[in-house]
């Protein structure tokens, strides 16, 4: 069985045991979250929200707060001979998805 869930804006295909690397969640590690914003839940039968599936939850755990990998960007203003560099990480939190009910 797999779910489309949201979090964050964007969309996350997840199966139950599996890993998922998501935007910060404010929760604290082991604690259980529910994202109750599922747009598909498949297996046998497909079930397809408009938009969302009515009733259907996924449960997951925290397992940690991890940042991303570094980015780093430069711009270089040519004629005036300067560098401007920024740089930055994400911050994201793992999840472990326990289960989806429909």
């Amino acid at each position: 069985m797999y779910a489309v869930v949201v979090s964050g804006g964007k969309q996350y295909r997840v199966s139950e045991g599996s890993t998922l690397v998501v935007d910060r969640v404010a929760a604290e590690v082991g604690s259980a979250l529910t994202l109750d914003q599922v747009l598909l839940v498949g297996g046998d039968s497909i079930v397809v929200g408009t938009p969302m599936v009515s009733g259907a939850a996924v449960t997951a755990t925290v397992v940690s707060h991890d940042k991303g990998a570094k980015t780093e960007g430069m711009r270089y203003l040519h004629r005036q001979r300067r560098r401007k560099q920024k740089n930055g990480r994400a911050s994201l939190t793992v999840l472990k998805i326990d289960a989806i009910s429909v």
